[in-house]
């Protein structure tokens, strides 16, 4: 028996904002700077889906703390500048959190004044506000470990087993398949389908098939 879907849980970056193209960009092009040149396609499979902690302890290893310290200050600021000038709702997600009759709740590996900035940026805050919106910064280990998908869940007052979670990187899906939820891996993004495709996971690429897909979960 599958048991009921109770709670949806969003990932922010790539699902609900299109922010995803811009952090890679920035990756990028101070990776250039500080000494470790990566690709798009690099910096997507290191970074992309990871919480902050992890993506910096990455970058130490690698350049060293002052330069990792340099390198996660001048993110910040590039990477606010440029959501201020072009970041956009991903593509369809407002028409289903308009039509969403689920619970729900975010749970990202960003840091809470950065999804607040984003979400706030974009309009859709108001569909979560606050106690909806939770971050690795709130556990132990971020994704692809399933502690922060098991702590919102917590927090929600759902059962793991009757939560779904939307998420497009590679290691997202990981941690909600380690947190026992089933998961829908939205391919329409930066991640190539491949990377989401496996156990109790749907892979989709238009978010407008969203609300079709939690039906028939």
């Amino acid at each position: 028996m599958i048991t009921p879907i109770e709670l949806v849980i969003f990932d922010c970056d790539g699902v609900l904002v299109d922010s995803e193209r811009i952090a890679v960009r920035v990756y990028v092009a101070l990776g250039a700077e500080l000494g470790w040149p990566l690709t798009e396609a690099e910096v997507i499979e290191k970074f992309i889906g990871r919480s902050i902690v992890s993506n910096f302890e990455q970058i130490t290893s690698r350049v060293g703390p002052n330069r990792a310290a340099l390198w996660q200050e001048r993110f910040r600021q590039l990477h606010r500048a440029a959501v201020d000038a072009e970041l956009t709702p991903v593509d369809g997600i407002l028409e289903v959190l308009d039509t969403l009759t689920l619970p729900s709740c975010v749970a990202s590996g960003g840091r809470p004044d950065t999804m607040r900035h984003t979400l706030g940026h974009t309009g859709i805050y108001p569909y979560f506000g606050e106690g909806r919106i939770f971050s690795a910064s709130e556990v132990a280990h971020g994704k692809p470990a399933p502690d922060l998908f098991l702590h919102a869940a917590k927090q929600m007052g759902v059962n793991p087993s009757a939560c779904i979670v939307v998420e497009d990187s590679q290691y997202g899906i990981q941690a909600a398949r380690a947190a026992g939820m089933r998961a829908l891996g939205y391919a329409g993004g930066l991640t190539p389908a491949q990377w989401l495709e496996g156990p109790n996971t749907t892979v989709f690429d238009d978010m407008r098939e969203l609300p079709r897909l939690l039906a028939d979960a």
